[in-house]
């Protein structure tokens, strides 16, 4: 039964999906996947097959906070294009059913992966694992958003101007005690940030190794999970954002990959993977490629300093919330050591 985060009637809600989604039929069981999904997560097991729903958590939100209906807008928009997506089967807007918003998509089978090393894998394995992962970038960046029906789905212009007043904001709101490499980056990034040109792309916000499930049997994958965060904006976000686990340390509780053999390991260096989204996308060189790592390194020390803040108050949820906090620093000083390389 599904007993978190708040008891559902799960007759109830069978009998509200057998009316709304084709074919399906109960009885049917489910369990919240592990982790700590500000959404959370469940497997709906039916007698027509699997199932996941996804939820607003219950009681009073932000205005603009754990948005499932823009999530379940995505997955619908991308149905046909080349971004592998779970299926969109319906979204539920009656909070009466289940006590909060929430949508059920298809299961896609698969594996997640953790760790970017990809230990369980054979060195020529990891390298195709990275191509199918730069292969969905490159594709999700290349949605015609007009065509598709998202060209209102978020600002258009100033993109990373409005991430970093966001982050300040969230940091400033968190802060715990002064960190002088935040300082520096508060002052820095504003005055040094790229003109925005060209169209946007739809941004997936939280491009991690771990948001993609693959097949069991091939390097491709088969869903990109997680739209939370999805706007429109600037694509290399999305790419700067995965670089960063390239820099972060192998032994922390976000696990990266620095300091380790990436050569030995098959996993390909920074300025390969680089250039191979580049050539995928057709675009030149990027300019000022350290001003979108610091970006990015600014934007999770500020998520970092807000799990210290919750941690020392006794109500963070993730499972390592002390470890997670402590970092805020560390990604802070990271980004300050890019501010002086050449672009």
């Amino acid at each position: 039964m599904m007993k978190e985060p708040n008891h559902v009637d799960i007759d109830k809600l069978t009998f509200y999906l057998e009316e709304r989604i084709p074919g399906f039929q109960g009885p049917v069981t489910a369990d919240k996947f592990a982790g700590g999904q500000s959404n959370p997560t469940f497997l709906l097991d039916a007698k027509s097959g699997r199932y996941v729903l996804r939820r607003q958590p219950p009681g009073e939100l932000l205005k603009s906070a754990h948005a499932v209906d823009r999530e379940f807008r995505v997955l619908t928009a991308l149905a046909n294009t080349n971004v592998p997506v779970a299926r969109a089967h319906h979204l539920c807007e009656d909070r009466s059913v289940i006590g909060s918003m929430f949508y059920v998509m298809s299961f896609e089978d698969g594996r997640i992966y953790w760790n970017p090393a990809l230990p369980e894998l054979a060195p020529d394995q990891r390298q195709s694992i990275y191509d199918a992962i730069l292969g969905t970038m490159a594709a999700l960046h290349e949605v015609d958003v007009d065509a598709v029906g998202l060209a209102d789905y978020g600002r258009a212009g100033n993109y990373f101007q409005r991430q970093i007043g966001l982050w300040t904001k969230q940091y400033r709101a968190a802060e715990t005690e002064r960190l002088d490499a935040m300082e520096v980056l508060i002052d820095w990034l504003p005055a040094n940030c790229p003109s925005d040109e060209g169209r946007p792309s739809l941004v997936h916000g939280d491009f991690r190794i771990d948001n993609l499930i693959f097949d069991r049997h091939a390097c491709r994958v088969r869903a990109l999970l997680d739209w939370e965060l999805s706007t429109l904006g600037d694509p290399l976000a999305d790419l700067a954002y995965f670089c960063m686990c390239l820099r972060l340390p192998a032994d922390g509780p976000i696990t990266g990959l620095a300091g380790m053999d990436r050569a030995a390991l098959g996993v390909p260096e920074e300025a390969a993977i680089v250039a191979q989204y580049c050539e995928l996308r057709g675009i030149p060189a990027i300019p000022n490629w350290h001003f979108y790592l610091a970006m990015s390194f600014f934007r999770l020390a500020a998520i970092a300093q807000g799990v210290k803040m919750r941690a020392l108050k006794g109500i963070a949820s993730h499972a390592r919330a002390h470890e997670v906090g402590a970092m805020a620093a560390r990604l802070a000083e990271l980004a300050v050591g890019l501010l002086e390389q050449e672009a």
